[in-house]
């Protein structure tokens, strides 16, 4: 019975572990300690810009605002948007339909 117990708590353990690695890795993290928006702010900001779900994100740094942007594509049905949002201040930057092309 105990090892049961502790086969579903060590294996609980490990899924929360991995699912929070996935949850707070993104192309451009290294960059967060210079950000003032959070990356939940950032899709909450992204999202109310342009509804439909995540397909990718990142931080980087680009011209424009305050030089450093959150870049999200956000796809509902086949259109994709590429959605930035500022990193200092939370101004959305761009808000287009991506082209054949995608960053």
């Amino acid at each position: 019975m105990k090892s049961r117990f502790l086969i579903a708590a060590m294996t609980g353990v490990a899924l929360s572990v991995a699912g929070m690695a996935a949850a707070q890795a993104y192309t451009g993290e290294s960059f967060a300690k210079n950000a003032k928006v959070s990356i939940t702010e950032a899709r909450t900001i992204a999202l109310k810009a342009y509804p439909g779900k995540i397909t990718d994100e990142e931080l980087e740094k680009e011209a424009g605002g305050s030089g450093l942007r959150y870049s999200f594509d956000i796809q509902t049905g086949t259109v994709t948007h590429e959605v930035g949002v500022d990193a200092q201040s939370g101004a959305v930057l761009e808000n287009k339909a991506e082209g054949p092309n995608p960053d």
